[in-house]
């Protein structure tokens, strides 16, 4: 038998993540007081700071991941972001002509930011030693942050599932760790079959909460409107009318990130993600709650929570060696585009 011709041995490797919210609540604590001493300036030195403590606590096959994102490079491009969206806010003020003029030229520069994220973002992540990368062109940044998004909008959402594909399949299939390119091979078909399920569960449980919780209260109405204690029957129905839009949306989040990760490889290893709708309704839900009862302290407890239970839920399913990899040559990148995702609130993640 040829040895050369054996498959290779097909080995487990999970991801790990050992940052605690007691450590991290040092690091956010330092890091909010000095971002509002300093108006904001510090925030930049923040993210530095929170990435690289993140980023080492992440472990794969016995090593860690770096952050290199420059502190000052943040920085220019927040300022640069803010002085574009306050240009954006004065405008409108001074005139609703202008302000539409400006909405556009928003519009038309979003596009590039994104992508300058994209690149931003992965250049200054490496992996043993080797650093991540994004290629892509600006064209395909306007076609899938721009052109289909409004297509879609004509469409009345009908084409999101397909935007959403096409948006993963750019992200994934242009990155890259060293010279080796990821690839994504979820279909259209698949996303749309995501969609699907995820809205039909939605329906059902509002038309079950419908029929039951709230038929309840209206009979109840109608039989004696002036008892008091009505009152509290509807406000129950509305409560659990919230308790399961906060129940389902996990679903979502679920199946997504299952569906992505699951059709995502790097060369001939391949990702495996795992999550769970039940774990991560309880993270999310007792999250919520240890927020609003500790007035916000939570926070960065609820962060590590989650963030250990998604990348925890992933693996990669090595076939081979993870040690052939070919560091690329690259140039640091704008962060500018990172800028204005961060005050924009983008997550390009899911």
């Amino acid at each position: 038998m040829d040895i050369d011709n054996q498959p290779a041995i097909i080995k487990r490797e999970a991801i790990t993540f050992s940052a605690t919210g007691s450590e991290y609540f040092r690091i956010w604590i330092v890091n909010l007081l000095l971002s509002i001493v300093t108006l904001g300036i510090y925030s930049a030195w923040a993210k530095v700071r929170r990435n690289r403590y993140f980023y080492s606590s992440t472990h794969l096959a016995g090593s860690s991941f770096e952050y290199h994102g420059n502190a000052i490079a943040i920085l220019k491009g927040r300022i640069a972001a803010v002085v574009l969206i306050a240009g954006y806010n004065i405008a409108f003020q001074v005139s609703p002509f202008i302000g539409f003029i400006m909405f556009v030229l928003m519009a038309a520069i979003l596009p590039w930011l994104v992508w300058k994220s994209l690149q931003f973002k992965l250049y200054n992540t490496s992996y043993r030693g080797i650093r991540f990368g994004f290629g892509g062109s600006a064209k395909q940044a306007y076609l899938y942050f721009l052109l289909l998004p409004i297509l879609n909008a004509f469409t009345l959402g009908l084409l999101t599932p397909f935007l959403h594909q096409r948006m993963k399949r750019f992200q994934h299939t242009e990155s890259r760790f060293g010279t080796a390119h990821f690839s994504f091979d979820a279909t259209v078909g698949s996303f749309y079959k995501t969609y699907l399920l995820f809205f039909v569960i939605l329906v059902a449980g509002l038309l079950a909460l419908i029929f039951v919780v709230f038929g309840g209260v209206f009979a109840a109405f109608a039989a004696n409107a002036n008892n008091p204690a009505k009152v509290g029957s509807l406000l129950v129905a509305i409560g659990a009318l919230y308790l399961w839009a906060f129940t389902v949306l996990p679903l979502f989040l679920t199946m997504i990130q299952n569906l992505i990760w699951n059709h995502t490889r790097l060369q001939q290893h391949q990702f495996s993600s795992q999550l769970t709708w039940g774990r991560t309704t309880f993270i999310m839900l007792t999250n919520l709650l240890g927020i609003v009862i500790t007035l916000g302290l939570f926070t960065p407890f609820a962060h590590v929570r989650w963030l250990k239970y998604r990348l925890e839920a992933t693996a990669l399913l090595a076939h081979g060696s993870l040690d052939e990899f070919v560091a690329a040559t690259g140039q640091q990148v704008s962060a500018t585009g990172e800028g204005v995702v961060d005050l924009l609130d983008f997550d390009l993640s899911i």
